[in-house]
């Protein structure tokens, strides 16, 4: 197994410092299903391969369903934050010990399900209806930098889609 296409399945994230519309709307979409479409991949597993690796040293199918999340609730903070002040220098965190946490351990990922969906109405509701110059509203992030809105979108819908394919390639690989 090649261990580069296992961690990026659909390739690095490349998004433009300023999509486009189009690209902005289909982003958008992506973001919208990303809730219903775990789900589906999920919802059909047993606790044991919720406790399976989507790749060597990887998080387990559990762990990978809080992150994102633990990341996308982060995420629309980051929005939040950049829609209410002049580019804020939004606070990091670690995922990887996120990820050794009870709650991701653990728990159910039926709560992080039903809570990635309302996150998910809420977020890409707001998102929807940004103009151009608040698509242009920046946050600096302490180790990559000042990115604009438009470009957290495009990165947003590819973090989705980039552990979705984990899932997805796990079950694949394993045949369930």
């Amino acid at each position: 197994m090649d261990l580069e296409l296992l961690k990026y399945p659909i390739g690095k994230a490349q998004v433009a410092a300023r999509p486009d519309s189009e690209s902005v709307k289909r982003y958008l979409q992506e973001i919208e299903t990303l809730p219903a479409r775990l789900k589906a991949l999920v919802d059909k597993l047993n606790e044991e391969q919720l406790e399976t690796p989507y790749r060597p040293g990887g998080w387990t199918v559990r762990q990978t369903v809080h992150h994102l999340a633990d990341s996308h609730m982060n995420a629309y903070l980051r929005v939040k934050w950049a829609l209410t002040e002049e580019a804020p220098t939004i606070k990091t965190y670690d995922e990887k010990a996120w990820a050794e946490l009870p709650d991701a351990n653990q728990m159910s990922v039926k709560l992080s399900l039903e809570l990635l969906q309302n996150l998910h109405q809420r977020w890409v509701y707001t998102l929807a209806r940004l103009d151009d110059n608040q698509l242009d509203r920046t946050f600096i992030h302490p180790v990559s930098g000042a990115t604009t809105l438009a470009k957290t979108i495009g990165l947003y819908a590819w973090h989705g889609n980039h552990h979705l394919a984990h899932i997805q390639n796990l079950i694949i690989r394993e045949a369930w």
